[in-house]
């Protein structure tokens, strides 16, 4: 493998119960790209983003983060070149936003270290970027469903990891924070030289701030490369067995179900 891989795995296959979601998948996901993951509910796409954090066993195959086994890792190790936005949120304690961006930065810190002064400002810009400025000691449990998806995604941008694993990360958000959204984890791929492996459900989203995807069908069989390589008709409906089309205005594409 090149220096370029940040994460990947190896012959992997993974079961639920007695069902095969998927098997036997390869995949390399190198620095910068920003990847789709795409598929039908139920089909696996959750687990897996489980399974590459280590949260969850695999079934066989192996996965190495930035070349190093994951099992071998430690939970530090993981987070600190790792990080996971679940689909859904759930805060165990109360907090305020504030404190709880803030434990985006707990892998970084030592045995009773706190936060420093640049680690609360750069929380402060990122709460800024997400429209959540003046919420700083609101409690979390006050926010409404799309003001705690923008935390969460503040929360692992403070973290700082080399790749976000994010279940769908738009869910909740209204059609102005989609875009704002994905164009701030786009920025930072492009910028920080991250990686973004990202549980989509919009086709025009995923081929617009995509430029690869994982597609997983509910054979277990999988298809993997560029948006612009597989999103195509006969593909997609297969993928999401409806029928899907796409139409062509002035030079951009859209993807309707019919």
């Amino acid at each position: 493998m090149t220096s370029r891989s940040l994460l990947r795995c190896e012959n992997l296959s993974i079961e639920i119960g007695d069902r095969c979601l998927f098997k036997n998948l390869d995949l390399n996901i190198q620095y910068g790209q920003r990847w789709a993951v795409l598929g039908m509910n139920g089909a696996g796409k959750t687990t897996l983003l489980h399974t590459l954090a280590g949260l969850l066993p695999t079934h066989q195959g192996r996965i190495y983060l930035r070349n190093q086994p994951l099992e071998q890792m430690s939970r530090r190790e993981i987070a600190l070149r790792l990080g996971l936005l679940f689909q859904d949120q759930n805060e165990l304690f109360p907090a305020t936003v504030m404190e709880t961006i803030l434990s985006g930065r707990h892998p970084h810190l030592k045995a009773w270290q706190w936060e420093s002064a640049e680690d609360e400002n750069n929380a402060r810009r990122l709460l800024a970027t997400v429209d959540l400025k003046a919420y700083e000691q609101r409690q979390v449990t006050t926010l409404s469903g799309g003001e705690r998806r923008r935390l969460g995604i503040a929360t692992v941008l403070l973290q700082d990891p080399d790749l976000l694993l994010l279940d769908e990360p738009i869910n909740h958000l209204d059609l102005h924070h989609q875009h704002k959204i994905l164009q701030l984890l786009n920025a930072t791929a492009q910028k920080k030289n991250k990686s973004l492996l990202m549980v989509m459900h919009d086709l025009n989203l995923s081929a617009h701030y995509c430029d690869h995807v994982l597609m997983i069908f509910n054979d277990g069989k999988t298809r993997q490369g560029s948006t612009t390589e597989l999103f195509q008709e006969d593909i997609l409906s297969e993928l999401y067995q409806h029928r899907i089309r796409y139409l062509k205005h002035e030079q951009h594409t859209y993807f309707i179900s019919m």
